[in-house]
C-alpha cells in the first residue's frame, strides 16, 4: 500500500488527543470488562454507552495534547509511507474523498466525519470508553474513535496477518458506519437483538462491504488537493491482509478463541466467512448498491 509522496494530507479530518487527560473522567472497561467489551462489541457501529461502559452523560472531551503530533508531522504522502499515524490520516482522507464523490454523483451531500486518535480513555457524546473497547463510531457526535495501539492487538491477540491495509480496513469499516448514519440505516442495529440474522450483524456486514467498495476505488479516486489519487497502489497481499483482519474479528473465531465454544445466538458482527465475503463483495463490485445486507 503506497501513497503519493507529493500529496498534501488534510490533518483537519483528524483530532489527536493521545497522551491527554480526560477531565473529570474515570477509567472504565479495563481488565476483564474491557476484554468482554472487545469480544462482544468489537467494531460495533455505536458508542460505548450501548456496551454498558459509559461513565454517564456526554461529559467533557479530552483536550488535544500539546505535542500535536499529527498536525506537526503528517504533512505529505511521504509521511504516510513512513509513519503509522500519518498513514491513518491518509486513509481517512482517501476514504472521505471517495464517499464525498460517491454521494455527489448521486445528487446527495456527504458530511465529513472527524477521526479522534486517543490513548487510554476518552469521553464522547456516546459516553466514556477505554482503548479496550476497540475502534468505534459514535453517531452522537459523528466521529470515529481510534487508539492506534489496537492494530498491534489485531495481529498479536486476534491473529490477523497485520500490514498497512489491515489498518486501512478497520478505518474504512468505521467510516462505513458513518455512511450508514448519513443514510439512516445505522439505527437498525439499535433494536437490542443479537444472533446470526440480527440487524446488528447486518449493519456490521454492510460496513465491511462499504470498506471493500472504498478499496475498489482507492487507487482511482482523485484527491481534491492534487487531482491525483492519494493511494497509488494496492497489491494482492494488501487485500489478503484486509481479508485476514476481517476474519480475525468474526464472532465465531473470537468466541472459539476466548470462550471455547461458538454461540451464534449471541452474534453481533457475523462470522469470519461472512465478514470476508461481504468485504470481497464490495471490493469486486465497487458498487455500494451491492451492499444490501438487509435484502
Amino acid at each position: 500500500m503506497q501513497f503519493d509522496d507529493d500529496a498534501d494530507l488534510d490533518t483537519s479530518e483528524v483530532r489527536d488527543v493521545r497522551g491527554s487527560r480526560m477531565p473529570g473522567g474515570r477509567a472504565v472497561g479495563g481488565g476483564v470488562v474491557g476484554l468482554v467489551a472487545v469480544l462482544l462489541a468489537l467494531f460495533l457501529g455505536v458508542g460505548p454507552d450501548q456496551l454498558g461502559l459509559s461513565g454517564g452523560g456526554e461529559g467533557t472531551a479530552a483536550e488535544p495534547s500539546s505535542l500535536g503530533e499529527v498536525q506537526r508531522d503528517c504533512r505529505t504522502g511521504r509521511d504516510a509511507n513512513s509513519r503509522d499515524d500519518c498513514r491513518a490520516v491518509a486513509v481517512v482522507n482517501s476514504v472521505q474523498d471517495y464517499w464525498s464523490q460517491e454521494f455527489a454523483g448521486r445528487g446527495e451531500r456527504y458530511t465529513p466525519a472527524q477521526t479522534v486518535f486517543f490513548s487510554g480513555q476518552i469521553r464522547t457524546a456516546c459516553g466514556a470508553a477505554t482503548a479496550a473497547v476497540g475502534p468505534f463510531y459514535c453517531p452522537g457526535d459523528q466521529k470515529v474513535y481510534l487508539d492506534l495501539g489496537f492494530f498491534d492487538e489485531l495481529r498479536t491477540k486476534f491473529g490477523a496477518s497485520g500490514g498497512p491495509f489491515a489498518q486501512a480496513y478497520v478505518i474504512a469499516h468505521e467510516y462505513g458506519h458513518h455512511v450508514q448514519d448519513l443514510k439512516g440505516t445505522l439505527g437498525r442495529s439499535q433494536d437490542g437483538l443479537t444472533g446470526a440474522d440480527s440487524n446488528s450483524v447486518r449493519v456490521e456486514l454492510q460496513a465491511d462491504c462499504y470498506a471493500g467498495v472504498w478499496a475498489h476505488h482507492a487507487t482511482t479516486t482523485p484527491d481534491e488537493s492534487t487531482g491525483r489519487p492519494l493511494i497509488t497502489s494496492l497489491t494482492p497481499q494488501d487485500i489478503k491482509d484486509g481479508l485476514s483482519a476481517a476474519a480475525a474479528v468474526g464472532d465465531d473465531r473470537i468466541q472459539e478463541q476466548f470462550q471455547g465454544r461458538i454461540t451464534p445466538e449471541t452474534w453481533t458482527h457475523g462470522s469470519s466467512l461472512q465478514r470476508q465475503q461481504w468485504f470481497d463483495q464490495g471490493y469486486r463490485t465497487g458498487d455500494p448498491e451491492r451492499c444490501d445486507t438487509f435484502g
